[in-house]
């Protein structure tokens, strides 16, 4: 099993940047790609981002230019710099894990951007 916790959400204005990152703790070993996906209110759950083991990179077009994924394998992190935020940009923010073809998921963090 794979736990993943995130941090980093909150209330920020229109242009405003937030950070998020997720932990991964239990069995680590063989994590493959990791990434984030949100879900806004009466919405389906979208991806956002996610890089592999290896560091590719895949952006939904929404974000491209404006959030940034990165991963310390070291420390089992990966990270989610949003910058330019808009208010559709609003929503829980989910980590997720893919390990051997299982996927893991976090509780999620809430993103809202508000003036």
């Amino acid at each position: 099993q794979v736990q993943l916790v995130e941090s980093g959400g909150g209330l920020v204005q229109p242009g405003g940047s937030l950070r998020l990152a997720c932990a991964a703790s239990g069995s680590t070993f063989g994590i493959n790609a990791m990434g984030w996906y949100r879900q806004a209110p009466g919405k389906q759950r979208e991806l956002v981002a996610i890089i592999t083991s290896g560091g590719s990179t895949n952006y939904a077009d929404s974000v491209k230019g404006r959030f940034t994924i990165s991963r310390d394998n070291a420390k089992n992190m990966v990270y989610l710099q949003m910058n330019s935020l808009k208010p559709e940009d609003t929503a829980v923010y989910y980590c997720n894990a893919d390990r051997y073809g299982f996927r893991f998921w976090g509780q999620g963090t809430q993103v809202t951007v508000s003036s």
